[in-house]
């Protein structure tokens, strides 16, 4: 199997954001994670912050993808919303939604959380990959990350319930069900191999050597 689209979904503190970035980067696709925040206040015109209200979560969103395509994207999909329309959670969806299908019709891109895995779970070119941690190391890595005096296990509860509580929502699927990925896997300390796994995964060559 080809696969043209990766999604990937992350407990908070696994390094899924940075793993979905490299991947990005290693195949030459796009990534779609903090910016499409841009794409949907455009279309919806409405301010940035006001889409990170509703936003599954903020934090690991990722500043790769160019604005103004997005932008583009975002009005080529026919997503423009009426001067008088209300912005809402249910707008955001949908809006996201229509995003993450444009973004399947182009290819090559690694879109990170937002319910890709469902919007996409029945395109065969699509790999979807969960990304998780033993707790100990990820509260480690984002004692590093967050600001000082950040109680840290309370905000990976927070963020995780946040994250399950959007798929079950909207998408009426349990976040961490098996069923909804081809691969779960643990990041442990070396976020190098979870790339290296799931690029093998994919592709069935390692990350290191040359296309044929």
């Amino acid at each position: 199997m080809d696969y043209r689209v990766l999604t990937v979904n992350r407990e908070f503190g696994s390094g899924g954001g940075r793993i979905a970035q490299t991947i990005a980067e290693q195949l030459g696709w796009k990534l779609l994670d903090r910016d499409i925040i841009d794409a949907i206040a455009y279309a919806a015109h409405v301010d940035s912050d006001v889409v990170r209200t509703y936003d599954e979560h903020v934090e690991s969103w990722l500043r790769r993808i160019n604005r103004g395509a997005m932008r583009s994207a975002a009005l080529t999909a026919g997503l423009e919303l009426g001067e008088g329309a209300v912005f809402n959670a249910d707008e955001m969806v949908k809006i996201s939604q229509k995003i993450i299908e444009e973004a399947y019709s182009s290819g090559n891109c690694v879109i990170v959380g937002r319910g890709a895995q469902c919007v996409l779970q029945h395109k065969r070119d699509v790999f979807h990959a969960f990304v998780y941690a033993p707790y100990k190391e990820r509260i480690l890595r984002l004692r590093k990350r967050l600001e000082k005096g950040a109680d840290v296990e309370q905000r990976i509860r927070t963020v995780d319930a946040e994250r399950a509580k959007y798929l079950q929502q909207y998408f009426g699927k349990c976040w961490n069900d098996p069923h909804l990925y081809n691969l779960m896997i643990s990041s442990h300390e070396d976020e190098s191999s979870s790339v290296r796994l799931i690029v093998f995964a994919m592709t069935g060559r390692d990350p290191g050597e040359s296309p044929k």
